[in-house]
C-alpha cells in the first residue's frame, strides 16, 4: 500500500518534469494532505524534521513547474495549493479563492473562474488575485458580526 502511494506521487512529479527524491515525495504528500490552502509556516510545522531551506526550495521548484499555485489571501500571508493533475496555471485556468474571516483558512474555489479582462493595447494579464472573504460555514463563527 505504501509503495502504491509513493508511486502515485512519483507519477505526479514525473508528469511535471520534477526529479523525484524521497524528500520531494514527502513534501508533496504532506501538501496533498492539507484540507485547505497552506502557508510556508503550516508546511514547516507539519514537516518539523525537514530543513526549512529545503522546504522553501521545494515550494519554489513545485511552483515553477506548476505543481502548486500561490495566492495572497488578504491576511498578509501567501498561501499555496496543489494544482489538479491537468492544470497548467494558465490565465484561462485562474480561479477565485475564499478566505474565512473566522477560522483564518483559505480555500480554492475552482468552480468560480476569474473573469476575462479587456485591457489596453500592450497590456497582458500575468496573474489575478480574486479572494472572497466571509464565513466558511464549517468553523465556529463568533457571535458578533463583522462590520
Amino acid at each position: 500500500m505504501l509503495s502504491q502511494m509513493n508511486e502515485y506521487y512519483l507519477k505526479i512529479l514525473n508528469e511535471r518534469n520534477i526529479k523525484a527524491t524521497a524528500i520531494r515525495i514527502l513534501i508533496l504528500k504532506t501538501m496533498s494532505g492539507f484540507d485547505a490552502a497552506f502557508s510556508l509556516s503550516d508546511l514547516e510545522i507539519a514537516l518539523d524534521s525537514v530543513d526549512k531551506s529545503t522546504i522553501s526550495r521545494t515550494i519554489h521548484l513545485f511552483h515553477e513547474h506548476q505543481l502548486i499555485h500561490s495566492f495572497e489571501d488578504g491576511s498578509g500571508s501567501v498561501k499555496y495549493s496543489v494544482c489538479s493533475r491537468g492544470c497548467t496555471c494558465s490565465v484561462d485556468e485562474l480561479h477565485a479563492h475564499f478566505y474565512c474571516n473566522y477560522c483564518k483558512k483559505a480555500f480554492c474555489l475552482e468552480n468560480i473562474a476569474v473573469p476575462a479582462f479587456s485591457l489596453s493595447e500592450g497590456m497582458a494579464v500575468e496573474s489575478v488575485n480574486l479572494v472572497i472573504k466571509g464565513y466558511c460555514g464549517k468553523c465556529r463563527k463568533p457571535k458578533h458580526k463583522l462590520k
